[in-house]
């Protein structure tokens, strides 16, 4: 069974083509890295997949289940199956670190409070913020806010995450500490996995295939060891532009 599929998706905004005819298909418990120039339609494609865009023509399916023309009804119960990783981490500022946990499972569940307090406490030692669950926010660093994002993506067990540039913004060594929790998580084979990034170093770590986006379309999709689907002159141009590749890594491709 897919975990996501796109069919002939085009998206516009204001009468300017950002996504033309895009397919695709991601099988359950896959990880795929998309990457691409800002501007390219990285984030759009994540924005689709959860139901907060639609698209202007094509389908996209989620468990086999076309989402385009879902009612609200519908695509709320759609969007429990995902968790998404917001590239600022997306915590409620006023809540603590517990709090922004909790929500989710007080509204969408029927847990009592002590398997909501287990829940949490259990979400937040898998990414090494169990002695900070009573913080706030403001009082967390950028790799605490990311891993704290992850735990709150996660806390309702999606079977699919979209993840928007998890490790922009942070250290390599930080960096890496996410890249060790996507890992640890895609290890468990459970999850299928959406990832948005500029970072090469992940992309090998973590994803099974690379999805390159330029001019409106996928111009490279396959397997990220397998490198000769990579070789096209547009796709090494493009690869060579993305801001977090050095030049230190070009020669992987």
């Amino acid at each position: 069974m897919s975990g996501v599929t796109f069919e002939k998706v085009s998206r516009t905004f204001a009468g300017r083509p950002v996504l033309n005819d895009v397919s695709f298909s991601i099988a359950s418990e896959e990880a795929l890295c998309i990457m691409g120039r800002s501007g390219t339609g990285k984030s759009v494609t994540l924005k689709l997949m959860v139901g907060l865009l639609k698209p202007d023509t094509g389908s996209i399916r989620i468990h086999d289940r076309d989402i385009v023309n879902l009612d609200e009804d519908g695509l709320s119960q759609t969007r429990r199956l995902m968790g998404f990783l917001f590239q600022s981490g997306a915590l409620f500022s006023p809540f603590s670190l517990n709090d922004n946990l909790a929500l989710p499972l007080q509204r969408f569940t029927k847990k009592s409070k002590q398997e909501i307090d287990a829940l949490v406490q259990t979400q937040l030692d898998e990414v090494g913020l169990g002695n900070d669950r009573y913080k706030m926010p403001a009082e967390l660093s950028g790799g605490m806010r990311k891993r704290a994002g992850l735990a709150r993506a996660l806390i309702l067990q999606p079977s699919i995450l979209l993840a928007d540039e998890p490790t922009s913004g942070l250290d390599g060594v930080t960096a890496g500490e996410i890249d060790d929790l996507l890992l640890k998580l895609k290890e468990k084979g459970t999850t299928t996995m959406v990832i948005v990034t500029h970072d090469i170093c992940g992309v090998r770590r973590v994803g099974d295939r690379l999805a390159v986006l330029d001019q409106r379309r996928i111009i490279a999709l396959g397997k990220v060891r397998g490198t000769s689907s990579y070789r096209l002159p547009d796709t090494f141009r493009l690869m060579r532009r993305c801001r977090r590749l050095s030049n230190r890594y070009l020669h992987m491709w």
